[in-house]
């Protein structure tokens, strides 16, 4: 969007501040690093306006303290201390079951996931927060853990002014196609592939 300037106007009968404040659904998938980064970058941003922000975060160890949950965190802390800022909560949803598949059962993961859901589609409805991460949520999609119908339609039907940005490689085509906007993560180069593996401020 060069400059700013939409290409196109929509006969939808919206003012362009309606059209412009219209909530997004986000989707970031595709296979390389980046696609939570962004989406913690714009919750940053999110936190910036003032607008509550909750983490639903999906993927990765329970006991795994990632770098951007420290600095949302913090900024819920200061927000709390100060009134700067907007209010953060950070979930890990279930027992923190891992892409791998490495701990637990399947079942249970399974479980995990459903109710993961079940609390966001409580806090969507009750428009608990202004903005929403839903991390690596992609995985039990594709999975079949939690039914991809379901979410599409929830998502979209979602009241008031809630943002939700999902992420995770594999988005299904349904979430795709109802999102208002879809970042795919491709691969030019990484570190990785010259034998270098993740170190510490640049992956965690």
């Amino acid at each position: 969007m060069p400059r700013g300037q939409v290409s196109v106007v929509p006969a939808d009968g919206l003012t362009t501040r309606a059209r412009r404040n219209r909530p997004l659904l986000a989707v970031h998938t595709g296979e390389m690093k980046g696609k939570s980064t962004a989406a913690f970058g714009m919750a940053m941003r999110a936190w910036n306006q003032g607008w509550p922000i909750a983490v639903y975060q999906f993927v990765k160890s329970a006991k795994w303290r990632v770098g951007e949950e420290n600095a949302l965190t913090a900024l819920g802390r200061l927000h709390a201390q100060t009134g700067e800022g907007g209010p953060v909560v950070w979930h890990k949803m279930g027992s923190g079951w891992s892409w791998s598949r490495r701990q637990g059962t399947e079942v249970d993961h399974a479980g995990d996931a459903a109710e993961g859901w079940a609390q966001i589609k409580r806090d969507l409805a009750a428009e608990a927060h202004r903005f929403y991460v839903l991390d690596e949520f992609t995985y039990p999609l594709k999975w079949g853990w939690v039914d991809v119908e379901d979410v599409v339609d929830t998502l979209v039907h979602r009241p008031g002014t809630q943002h939700v940005v999902v992420t995770g490689r594999d988005a299904p085509p349904a979430l795709v196609e109802a999102a208002d906007l879809v970042v795919e993560m491709t691969k030019v180069k990484h570190p990785m592939d010259a034998g270098q593996k993740g170190q510490r401020g640049i992956e965690w």
